[in-house]
């Protein structure tokens, strides 16, 4: 859940086409402990990230699963490029980094970075 964007939707495991139309998992990453890393779609029928850049350092992020119930700060919105992957990698903190692409520029992504509170 980010109350800030009014999104509450549920995050399927993988980064194929079929599994980024409803949000998807990074396979590699974290579930629970360190850094989870999700993907999704701002546009078409499933946009439902496409707030996403809007977000602001000090926004509430809820993370839910059946490990137990986590919130996290957001601490950057960034523009990356498509290459960078900076954010899958593993940390030691607990982590939720947020990826959806840039309207009209292929070669760029939204990064979110959340950190647990």
């Amino acid at each position: 859940r980010i109350p800030a964007i009014g999104l509450s939707v549920r995050v399927y495991e993988g980064t194929d086409s079929s599994t980024l139309m409803k949000r998807g998992h990074f396979k590699g990453t974290s579930i629970w402990d360190g850094n989870c890393a999700i993907a999704g779609h701002n546009r078409g029928v499933r946009d439902d990230f496409g707030d996403l850049h809007t977000l602001e350092r000090g926004d509430t992020i809820t993370w839910t699963t059946k490990l137990g119930t986590r919130t996290y700060e957001v601490v950057s919105v960034q523009k990356v490029k498509e290459t960078d992957t900076s954010g899958t990698t593993s940390t030691s903190d607990n982590r939720l980094t947020l990826y959806t692409c840039v309207k009209n520029q292929r070669a760029y992504r939204w990064c979110v970075t959340a950190v647990a509170k």
